[in-house]
């Protein structure tokens, strides 16, 4: 079979080690359907997974990258035919099976959505885990109750992934938006996608008060930890915050007070093994409510050789917006 490129991420006495190699479709994983993977992203969880910072990879060796675009190469699966466009997020992909830093992908196809007609493979990795989660964290408001003339929702982390996209979706639904921020530097970014309120990151950083002062019809947070803490004690009575994020923490070191004086909804976001049907609802609304022009504007594109670079900068928050990776 002819060789692809592939990252291969392998343990070592020294930690987890990334080395692009030479894979052929007699290594990939088990599935029904194989994908000639045309494009990919960097979240997060993949800068934790490639630079072995965080316990990602739960097995070894591993191909990292927890989302691909491409076009059916074979399928066993009656949903898909060679030639199909198609994306995966999630699903396990990157962490315990062959993932999308690769010429070519595996998985069962199950786990697949065709790319909706709305988008390319460039623009559903544009999106990627990060957007399709800001838009999960988006519907989880909506089902609870939160509207636009409901008082403002507060973004944190806003200048990532997540928090690029949830601005861009709020604010074209008409919700007034209150970003948070580390960098002072992206102030005008952060207004193009539509901010009305720029706040620093500090602001929430440290410890939190049991209850504090009402600012936040809802909030979208990516920090966890004391980040969260804040804005669920500064969030209005009977608001949600969607919580999809560990970027300070995994802890929550908070107070019952807003959930039995504010009535305040917690609410987990998962994007990893979310049910298909959410899936589907979920890259629908995308297609309906994302500005495209925004989502150019915050999206950079490199080689997907280039994902080991990138992956320490994404952890030390110096990536804005959104990456996609062309694959080799």
């Amino acid at each position: 079979m002819t060789p692809f490129e592939a990252l291969l991420v392998t343990k070592t006495e020294d930690g987890p080690k990334p080395e692009w190699t030479n894979l052929t479709q007699d290594d990939l994983m088990d599935g029904d359907v194989t994908v000639r993977v045309t494009h990919s992203t960097v979240n997060y969880k993949d800068g934790l997974a490639v630079t072995g910072k965080g316990p990602v990879i739960r097995r070894y060796p591993m191909v990292p990258g927890i989302d691909f675009a491409g076009t059916v190469a074979t399928s066993a699966h009656a949903a898909f035919q060679p030639g199909d466009g198609v994306l995966l997020n999630g699903w396990g992909v990157g962490e315990t099976h062959f993932g999308g830093y690769a010429g070519y992908a595996r998985v069962p196809g199950d786990w697949l959505l065709p790319i909706p007609s709305a988008f390319t493979a460039q623009d559903t990795m544009a999106i990627g885990t990060a957007g399709y989660t800001a838009m999960l964290c988006v519907l989880a408001l909506e089902t609870h109750g939160v509207k636009p003339d409901s008082g403002p929702v507060l973004v944190t982390g806003a200048a990532g992934g997540v928090g690029s996209v949830a601005i861009a979706l709020l604010s074209r639904l008409g919700y007034t938006v209150a970003a948070s921020s580390g960098r002072a530097e992206t102030a005008d970014y952060l207004k193009s996608l539509g901010a009305a309120q720029i706040l620093p990151r500090a602001e929430f950083s440290g410890p939190a008060r049991p209850i504090a002062k009402e600012r936040w019809a809802a909030a979208i947070d990516v920090a966890g930890s004391h980040t969260l803490a804040n804005v669920l004690a500064q969030t209005m009575y009977g608001g949600t915050v969607a919580a999809c994020g560990l970027a300070q923490g995994m802890d929550l070191p908070a107070s019952v007070a807003p959930f039995i004086l504010r009535g305040v909804t917690l609410a987990g976001i998962d994007s990893v093994m979310a049910p298909m049907q959410k899936r589907k609802e979920a890259w629908r609304r995308l297609a309906q409510d994302l500005d495209m022009t925004k989502l150019s504007a915050m999206t950079e594109t490199h080689p997907m050789r280039a994902v080991v670079d990138l992956a320490p900068l994404i952890l030390e928050g110096k990536i804005r917006g959104r990456i996609v990776l062309t694959a080799p």
